[in-house]
């Protein structure tokens, strides 16, 4: 096993790790969803959830690279956490992702079909967006925040991270935030949502695999 992989081990779901500071990013997110509720911009606000639901299902399967390899992780957060809830995501991350589906879908065009540079903008957002969180990926590697010890995740194949890591995260936000029935969008959501709760349940609760 990777220093690295140890070093998330030894602090994952290690409660001594807190800082107050959690506090105030948790009244954020509620601050975010609660604007939209208020709203009523449902599109907005399941496009958002979507969009975390994204994040929580690499992130287990990501824990579940690092159980059966008995290695590394795909990515790991072994460093400075108020709480690392699974070996690649912490509490500062999972935050984060919780809001950003929110803040990139109002970058979105009112129309689907309306064009940035001659490319619609829903791929020209997400593809834009994917390419700036593959940036900041490589800024809190060279920080030893985040980690890649496997040679074909990284600095090495940026794509990979791109198509993989976020691109998904995107399309899957942006598809449900377009769709024009309600029900789809809570169909979709609320299927992506009890998968990663099934998959938390059975791999980190029972079998403690992650």
């Amino acid at each position: 096993m990777t220093p690295s992989a140890t070093q998330a081990l030894a602090i994952l779901r290690d409660g001594s790790q807190f800082q107050w500071y959690v506090i105030p990013l948790l009244s954020f997110v509620f601050y975010v969803y609660t604007v939209e509720v208020q709203r009523r911009d449902w599109s907005l606000v399941l496009a958002g959830l979507a969009f975390w639901g994204m994040d929580w299902f690499n992130e287990i399967w990501n824990a579940l690279v690092l159980h059966f390899t008995g290695y590394a992780p795909v990515w790991g957060a072994p460093g400075k956490t108020a709480f690392l809830i699974l070996a690649g995501l912490n509490i500062e991350i999972m935050f984060m992702f919780a809001v950003s589906g929110v803040i990139w879908c109002k970058m979105l065009l009112p129309r689907k079909d309306d064009r940035i540079l001659g490319i619609p903008n829903r791929w020209f957002i997400a593809c834009a967006g994917s390419a700036f969180c593959v940036v900041v990926e490589y800024l809190l590697n060279s920080v030893g925040a985040l980690t890649w010890d496997y040679p074909w995740w990284g600095r090495s194949a940026p794509w990979l991270i791109f198509l993989f890591g976020y691109l998904t995260f995107f399309v899957v936000a942006f598809w449900v935030f377009d769709m024009s029935r309600r029900a789809s969008q809570l169909k979709v959501v609320g299927a992506l949502w009890a998968f990663d709760a099934l998959c938390l349940a059975v791999f980190a609760g029972w079998l403690r695999w992650i």
